[in-house]
C-alpha cells in the first residue's frame, strides 16, 4: 500500500491526516495550533500525533511515501520555510521542511494552503476532470488555487493565488497589506461582519449579517449584493487572465449558497470579455474541512 501523510496548519487548529492513493482519508487527528508555544514545540506535537496516527492503524513507515504540508502564506517553497504569516506571527522565516524532515525520515513538501485545496478539489471532488479551473476560499481571508493544464501554478516561491489582494474597488478604504480596496479587505467574512457592524452601529458576526440578509433587511441586503457584485468584478478579471472553464468556491462565506454563485454568474455573463468565457461554470467546493488533509496528501501521491 502506497500512503501520505497530510497535515494542515492554521492560524487556530492543525489537521493530521493518512491518505491511500485514492485519496480516501484513512484517519486524522486534530490539534490546536498554540501560538504561545515557539513553532518547534509544536513540530514535536505534530510529530507525536503523527506517529500515533501511524501506530494505530498498523501501517509501516514503508508505506509512506512521503509527507505533504498546506500552510497560510507567504511561504517560500524552495527554501522550505513559512516567511511572514500574518496568521502564524511566531513562525517567521521558521523552516518547517528542514525541521520535520529532519524529526520523521521521510520526504516532506510544502505549499500554500489554498492551493493544495485546489489541487484537492481536482484530485477528488468537484472538479475532478478538470483541467483549467480556479478554486477560490472565501473564510477569514481570501485565497486561490490555480489548476492550468491540470498542474498545480505555484509560482516561484510558491505564493501564487493570492487573489485576496487584488484591487477591485479603492473606494472601500485600506486593507491591512496596505493597498486601498483589496477584495479580501471587501468580501472575506471578516470584512462582511466589519461592514455589518458599521452600517448597523453594533457588533454583528458574518453569520448574523447573512441571517438579515435572507430575511430581506433592506440595508443588509443592498450591503451584501454590492459586494457579490465585487466578487463578480475579481472573477471575472481572474477569467480573463487565466481563461479557465471553471470557478470551485470554498470557505465558510461560500455556504450562502446559491445567491452568492447566481450573483456572480450574472456579473460574468454580463461582462467576460470571451463570449465562451461567459460561460464558465460556477461550483461550490465538496470536500469541506478536510480539503486541507486531502490536497496536503495529493501533494505527496499525484507525482
Amino acid at each position: 500500500m502506497t500512503l501520505a501523510i497530510g497535515i494542515d496548519i492554521g492560524g487556530t487548529k492543525t489537521a493530521i491526516g493518512v491518505l491511500n492513493r485514492e485519496g480516501k482519508l484513512l484517519s486524522k487527528v486534530i490539534i490546536p495550533t498554540d501560538q504561545s508555544v515557539a513553532p518547534n514545540i509544536m513540530m514535536d506535537r505534530i510529530n507525536t500525533n503523527m506517529q500515533q496516527l501511524i501506530n494505530d492503524l498498523n501501517i509501516s513507515k514503508k508505506e509512506i511515501q512521503g509527507i505533504g504540508v498546506g500552510a497560510p502564506g507567504p511561504i517560500d517553497t524552495k527554501l522550505g520555510k513559512i516567511v511572514c504569516p500574518p496568521n502564524l506571527p511566531g513562525w517567521n522565516d521558521f523552516k518547517l521542511v528542514e525541521d520535520l524532515g529532519r524529526r520523521v525520515g521521510l520526504e516532506v513538501k510544502l505549499e500554500n494552503d489554498a492551493s493544495l485545496a485546489g489541487l484537492a478539489e481536482m484530485w477528488i471532488g468537484t472538479a475532478k476532470e478538470e483541467k483549467d479551473f480556479l478554486y477560490m476560499t472565501i473564510s477569514t481571508g481570501i485565497g486561490a488555487g490555480i489548476i492550468i493544464n491540470g498542474s498545480l501554478v505555484a509560482g516561484s516561491t510558491g505564493n501564487a493565488g493570492e487573489v485576496g489582494h487584488m484591487v477591485v474597488d479603492p473606494s472601500y478604504g485600506t486593507c491591512k497589506c496596505g493597498q486601498k480596496g483589496c477584495l479580501e479587505w471587501i468580501a472575506s467574512g471578516t470584512a462582511i461582519a466589519r461592514q455589518g457592524t458599521d452600517l448597523l452601529k453594533k457588533d454583528v458576526t458574518t453569520e448574523e449579517v447573512f441571517k438579515m440578509y435572507f430575511n430581506k433587511d433592506v440595508q443588509i441586503v443592498e450591503m451584501v449584493n454590492d459586494i457579490f457584485d465585487r466578487l463578480g468584478m475579481a472573477c471575472v478579471s481572474l477569467i480573463n487572465l487565466l481563461d479557465i472553464n471553471l470557478l470551485v468556491l470554498g470557505g465558510g462565506v461560500s455556504k450562502v449558497g446559491q445567491p452568492m454563485i447566481s450573483s456572480i454568474e450574472k456579473y460574468i455573463q454580463n461582462y467576460a470579455l470571451n463570449p465562451k468565457a461567459r460561460e464558465t461554470k460556477i461550483k461550490q467546493a465538496s470536500l469541506g474541512g478536510d480539503v486541507g488533509i486531502i490536497g496536503a496528501g495529493a501533494l505527496i501521491l499525484r507525482q
